[in-house]
């Protein structure tokens, strides 16, 4: 590659080789690389599907071309790093129905800013290896399929949840990527391991997974705790006592049951208080409460007046249930 010869030769292999030790020594778990050529290119007949069939609800930013095609993106990108964060917590919820129930994701400092602090590091170290290297990251934060890229990374594959799992953490992993114009060696992309196992799409009980892969964000309770921004739920919704996100189809995975492990980062141990919260204390959530409940947490994206919505919502279930 003419365009990164310096005093010496680009080298594709000892420049991959580099980056694995870096994203490592960087405390990630997990590393792959994808290239990014036209026999390449993750097929988006999938995601147009889904789009078509509305599962996607209000989330107008799934539409956005750029997903279909990495390219537009990161004009000239030539290379994929993606990496994975393990953030599982042992921790269990308490059974009693006063509870509420948040995702593990959250229980924890915002993922976000925890991997956005890593692949700055990774791609101002990267930026400086040669003068005309291009890099940007992302995580959650742009229009890259992440699980796709990943899969085609080697990372791991995408489950019949729609989740990724990886071999060593399960699906509690966060994800993200690193975009280049350096031709690095790829990995191979990862083949799927669910075999005939369905205890995802048999335990949700809003029946939001109707096909393998496919999530029907219309029916799913994490989509409607955090995403929906409307005053009421739909009053079909079984909640469950979930009031931010919703693990039951991790949870009951026979992958994350075997290989789940304790997360090594300090910053994803839970909050105090995301454990086990009770669902009449969040029915009347106030701002300031909320301030001081989710600092510094991806939990912010729920408003003060959606905890108080989503609270609300299962206590009426309780209720009517009980009466």
């Amino acid at each position: 590659m003419d365009e990164f010869s310096s005093e010496r030769e680009f080298d594709p292999s000892a420049m991959t080789l580099a980056i694995r030790q870096k994203t490592l020594e960087l405390g990630f778990h997990k590393v792959g690389i994808a290239a990014v050529d036209d026999r390449n290119l993750p097929t988006v007949d999938a995601l147009q599907r889904w789009l078509a069939q509305g599962y996607h609800a209000d989330m107008t930013w799934m539409t956005n071309p750029k997903r279909q095609d990495i390219r537009q993106v990161m004009p000239g990108v030539r290379s994929v790093i993606c990496v994975a964060l393990n953030y599982y917590s042992p921790e269990q919820r308490p059974a009693g129905a006063e509870y509420a129930k948040i995702a593990r994701y959250g229980w924890g400092r915002d993922y976000h800013k925890v991997l956005h602090k890593k692949l700055k590091a990774l791609t101002l170290w990267l930026q400086d290896q040669e003068e005309n290297i291009q890099a940007r990251y992302y995580a959650d934060t742009g229009p890259v399929p992440d699980k796709v890229w990943a899969e085609r990374a080697g990372i791991g594959w995408i489950a019949k949840n729609g989740n990724l799992i990886t071999r060593d953490y399960g699906s509690w992993v966060f994800l993200g990527e690193v975009l280049t114009n350096l031709e690095l060696i790829p990995d191979r992309p990862h083949t799927a391991h669910c075999g005939t196992c369905t205890r995802c799409m048999e335990a949700c009980p809003t029946g939001a997974i109707p096909s393998p892969t496919v999530v029907d964000a219309n029916r799913c309770i994490a989509y409607h705790t955090i995403e929906n921004r409307a005053d009421t739920l739909p009053a079909t919704l079984d909640l469950q006592g979930w009031v931010a996100g919703c693990d039951i189809c991790q949870d009951v995975c026979p992958w994350n049951q075997r290989f789940a492990q304790p997360t090594d980062i300090l910053e994803f141990q839970p909050y105090s208080g995301n454990i086990a919260p009770t669902l009449a204390a969040l029915s009347q959530l106030s701002e300031a409460d909320y301030e001081q409940r989710f600092p510094a947490s991806a939990l912010r994206r729920i408003k003060a007046w959606m905890w108080r919505r989503n609270a609300q919502a299962n206590l009426s279930a309780q209720s009517q249930q009980n009466s």
